[in-house]
């Protein structure tokens, strides 16, 4: 952090993740000074956790107030998490994260491609050419399945819409904010509305593989995804 303010912000949504936010923040930050060296802030967003995320959380921004910032909401929506972080960045770029990747390499590659001005939303991509998703195989079905439905309601063009993102906020801001989808489909609306706003959207491969079970299963979220496509598919219609 500088006296000017950070120039990355990263978003990470965190719920129920006592077991791994510590190992994984502490992780993440020591890669940042030793590999990124740019001023940044970490920005957690705690969203409904039955566990002591909140405690772990407030912890590591006692220990780096500077650099770790906790916001809090009361329910589990991993979207609205998203959202609010994203509304409340500081920097003037941003990288969406997940606790289980903390993947700086693609922060590495997608920040060149903002600083050079050749996009204003950069997608990790796990299932384009050269990606490596060492997911099991129900979550890797999960994402092609939803890549077809979002491409049959709504015109989706790419190959990806969850997961690692890194944008420029000035450019996105509208964007997010005219986003009505929480919970899971947040991300894939900002998604769909940054590339039918004619953004630049670029997306990169990325190579994954899970540090802990999720904690949704994928079988139980897919009516409210489904029930999430439907009303998004309309809302988008009726502004056309």
């Amino acid at each position: 952090m500088t006296e000017t303010g950070p120039e990355v912000s990263v978003i990470i949504p965190v719920h129920n993740e006592e077991g791994l936010l510590d190992t994984a923040a502490r992780a993440l930050r020591q890669e940042w000074r030793d590999r990124v060296r740019r001023p940044w802030e970490l920005i957690l967003v705690e969203n409904g956790s039955r566990d002591d995320t909140r405690v772990v959380a407030a912890a590591l921004a006692r220990r780096w107030p500077h650099e770790i910032r906790v916001l809090q909401l009361p329910d589990a929506d991993y979207g609205a998490a998203l959202r609010q972080g994203l509304l409340e960045a500081r920097a003037d770029l941003a990288i969406c994260e997940e606790i289980d990747l903390c993947d700086v390499d693609f922060h590495l590659r997608a920040l060149a491609l903002l600083d050079e001005d050749r996009a204003d939303l950069v997608i990790g991509s796990k299932a384009m050419p050269g990606a490596q998703d060492r997911r099991p195989w129900l979550r890797r079905a999960g994402t092609r399945a939803l890549n077809a439905l979002l491409r049959a309601a709504v015109g989706f063009r790419g190959t990806d819409t969850h997961g690692l993102k890194a944008l420029r906020l000035a450019a996105l801001l509208p964007t997010i904010s005219a986003c009505r989808s929480r919970r899971d489909l947040f991300a894939s609306e900002l998604v769909v509305r940054a590339e039918r706003g004619e953004l630049r959207v670029v997306e990169v491969p990325v190579s994954l593989a899970e540090k802990r079970p999720p904690t949704t299963g994928v079988v139980s979220r897919a009516p409210r995804v489904v029930a999430g496509l439907i009303r998004l598919a309309l809302n988008l219609r009726g502004r056309s």
